[in-house]
């Protein structure tokens, strides 16, 4: 893996201050990135799924949506509102 000379000598300094390999520092950022890739590909298809819900006209009106979730935590939590 080729490695850019301004994140060479970070990384190095980095790797002796943890007691750690470069391979290991880059192999967990890989792995952080794919981590938050996939949560954002997730997000992405949450949010078509939200927009093709008010394009079939399935929604709920903010004021049922506001006192469910004004019962939240109470004796008496309400059920999530009916689409």
């Amino acid at each position: 893996m080729r490695i850019s000379k301004d994140i060479e000598t970070p990384l190095n300094e980095l790797a002796e201050k943890l007691d750690r390999s470069k391979s290991y520092l880059i192999n967990q950022a890989i792995k952080d990135y794919l981590a938050r890739q996939a949560m954002a590909d997730s997000r992405w298809q949450d949010t078509l799924a939200a927009l093709k819900s008010v394009e079939d006209n399935r929604l709920v009106e903010g004021d049922k949506a506001f006192q469910w979730m004004e019962s939240w935590g109470s004796e008496n939590e309400g059920s999530p509102p009916k689409v």
